[in-house]
């Protein structure tokens, strides 16, 4: 390859994973990192030093730096599509880990900036690339189990109210007034990804379990939400935001005019198929237990167990890779990306609404995203704790003094203020 893709990483709690990934590449180089937290760049001096890698404490002065062509954005959740803007309008490429708008505005903006400057855009999204998923996807692809008809993604992370208030430092933390909807990529990302399916319109209804969050500062009091999608195709999807639920995990299932097929969470190195006798493919049993696989080089298949998310992160980097070097367009452009977003905000408004039903826009269209182009509502509170919409199904709900004394208590015991 006669060059290499140079790129800086913004948030490096998180994102010290993709800088070994990033700099072990043959084909990228890690030129930068950026983190205000003297803490977490402590934690990759190895890295630091091995890789011969510029450090900054303050965005701005990374960002003019021009070491790199290429950012990846592991910053706060809700902050993405601000920092994506200015590096585009900077000329330079944007992968952004995770959901890349909070706002219909950011996803108009979002859109316009990529067509204006010309800069590639991509969602970091892992979870289709678990070996499950990308089994799912190979088979699918064959026709063998028919247009798919219905599809169910659930990602469950439950957590102790101590371990809550770690993560959401702050009454005002984001992570305090994330919606259950918002984190709705692991769910609905890979039956996407495996169904090559485009959404057309959802509505929510959210299970109301304020006592799962007694003791921290959360201003959500729901357990899960529980969405509908409705594909261009005419699909139907039943998928969850980010559930908490007793059980850690995720699972898919694709549900096809053939047959399906679906992992569990207890075997998530499996994938389970069933056919209808009458239109199961010759010389396969009707009812069959496989291994999920990358690839037939079990070697290869060996080394991606070994990477995070299930070997999700390194194909991240692929993709990418080969987007901004060879032009090879990812499944998660910045218009299916931003599709995402508006999927996760109109279930809120429709959890808020009586399940209400919202239709997507089509956000390559002018006219229809125009449409939402002022559309600032945030569920995310401003400094003085005011929010443009709800967060939580049940408005009103509030963490009593109670909640906050003891999220208090172990923020000050963790040393996180």
């Amino acid at each position: 390859m006669s060059r290499k893709m140079r790129i800086g990483i913004f948030g490096v709690r998180r994102g010290a994973n993709f800088v070994k990934l990033f700099a072990e590449r043959d084909d990228t180089l890690v030129t930068a990192v950026c983190d205000s937290n003297p803490r977490e760049l402590e934690k990759i001096q190895e890295h630091i030093t091995k890789y011969n890698i510029q450090v900054f404490t303050d965005f701005d002065t990374f960002i003019d730096s021009g070491l790199f062509d290429a950012v990846m954005l592991v910053n706060y959740f809700y902050e993405h599509a601000p920092y994506a803007i200015r590096a585009m309008e900077k000329g330079i490429h944007v992968l952004s880990e995770c959901t890349p708008a909070c706002t219909l505005a950011e996803c108009v903006a979002l859109c316009r900036t990529v067509e204006r400057t010309g800069c590639k855009y991509m969602l970091a999204e892992n979870y289709p690339f678990m070996a499950h998923c990308v089994d799912m996807k190979r088979r699918y692809e064959t026709g063998a189990f028919g247009r798919a008809v219905f599809c169910e993604g659930e990602y469950n992370h439950p957590v102790t109210p101590h371990d809550k208030n770690l993560l959401a430092p702050g009454r005002l933390h984001w992570r305090n007034w994330l919606p259950r909807t918002y984190y709705i990529t692991h769910a609905l990302a890979p039956i996407l990804h495996i169904t090559g399916n485009e959404l057309k319109a959802v509505n929510c209804k959210s299970v109301f379990a304020p006592d799962n969050l007694r003791g921290t500062a959360a201003m959500v009091g729901d357990l899960a939400s529980i969405i509908l999608c409705e594909m261009k195709d005419g699909s139907l999807a039943r998928v969850t935001g980010c559930s908490a639920w007793g059980g850690h995990g995720t699972r898919y299932r694709i549900c096809g005019e053939k047959g399906n097929m679906q992992n569990f969470t207890h075997d998530p190195g499996k994938v389970y198929i069933q056919y209808d006798p009458w239109h199961t493919p010759e010389g396969q049993e009707s009812n069959q237990v496989v291994e999920a696989k990358w690839f037939d080089d079990e070697a290869k298949n060996e080394a991606l167990k070994n990477v995070g998310h299930g070997g999700g992160d390194w194909w991240v980097t692929e993709v990418f890779a080969r987007y901004v070097l060879d032009d090879e367009k990812p499944f998660f452009d910045v218009y299916r990306s931003v599709s995402l977003s508006a999927a996760a905000i109109f279930a809120q408004r429709s959890s808020n609404n009586g399940g209400a039903e919202y239709l997507i826009p089509d956000f390559r269209n002018e006219d229809e995203r125009k449409v939402w182009e002022n559309d600032d509502l945030s569920p995310f509170p401003d400094e003085n704790g005011h929010a443009g919409m709800p967060c939580c199904s049940h408005p009103d709900f509030r963490p009593t003094e109670e909640d906050y004394a003891q999220a208090e208590a172990d923020w000050k015991e963790s040393g996180m203020i």
